[in-house]
């Protein structure tokens, strides 16, 4: 394993990321394999891999609401939705040799184990890819506070939320070009500037817990080993 000073790392996936736009294909084949891979690729490095799925490329609980659907059914809904995206990559991650486990907020036995603390932990020391689906189990929460809680639980030694850019802009770069990236920020800064990195729930949770945050581009070929031997790479978000 290469000497850096993170060991235990969740893995911050959006819907989103399963997606490709190009042919309207909501769980894509080719892109769930080419997530696979960088997770095994660290994972054979040593490191200990689990992650939290969003569910916004096949429903969001607030946009439910535009369908008369009320906010606590549709969150419920969105929570589903991350569970279809755990067990495709499950799927995807197996077919390449990778051991996982998909553990879930909201118990559903048939198709993945219920999340316990420290079976969890368990399955991470034993070397498999963990991927936690249905959130927290609860409305109102999004996937950003799921994958704090988590991290916060299993005491991971960092949680790296993987996004479509290199880091935290002071704008949006795809849509300002003098937006300057941020090499490092705290909590209260991002909470401050409103940076929209996670919601205000998630950063409070890792600033309590000590937990770091690097935002990185994860569609970048080999970004995540980068991020986890301890490369420059992202944004990181910490105390001072």
């Amino acid at each position: 394993m290469p000497t850096t000073k993170y060991k235990r790392v969740l893995l911050k996936l959006s819907g989103e990321v399963f997606q490709n736009k190009e042919t309207g294909h909501n769980l894509d084949a080719k892109v769930l394999e080419n997530v696979a891979k960088q997770l095994i690729e660290v994972r054979e490095l040593g490191f200990e891999i689990c992650l939290v799925c969003g569910g916004g490329n096949i429903f969001r609980g607030l946009a439910g609401e535009a369908a008369g659907i009320s906010r606590s059914q549709g969150d419920y809904m969105g929570m589903l939705a991350t569970v279809i995206n755990a067990l495709a990559l499950q799927s995807a991650l197996e077919a390449l040799g990778a051991q996982t486990r998909v553990m879930t907020a909201i118990p559903m036995p048939n198709v993945a184990e219920p999340f316990i603390r420290r079976r969890a932990i368990r399955h991470l020391e034993k070397g498999r890819i963990v991927i936690f689906g249905a959130g927290t189990g609860n409305p109102y929460f999004t996937t950003d506070s799921a994958a704090a809680l988590r991290a916060s639980e299993i005491e991971v030694d960092l949680l790296a939320k993987g996004t479509k850019v290199d880091g935290v802009y002071t704008a949006d770069p795809m849509k300002d070009p003098n937006a300057t990236k941020y090499d490092k920020v705290t909590y209260e800064e991002a909470i401050q500037k409103d940076l929209g990195i996670m919601d205000t729930a998630a950063f409070s949770l890792c600033r309590e817990n000590k937990i770091p945050i690097i935002v990185f581009n994860f569609f970048k070929d080999h970004e995540m080993k980068r991020v986890l031997i301890g490369e420059p790479v992202g944004t990181l978000i910490k105390q001072d």
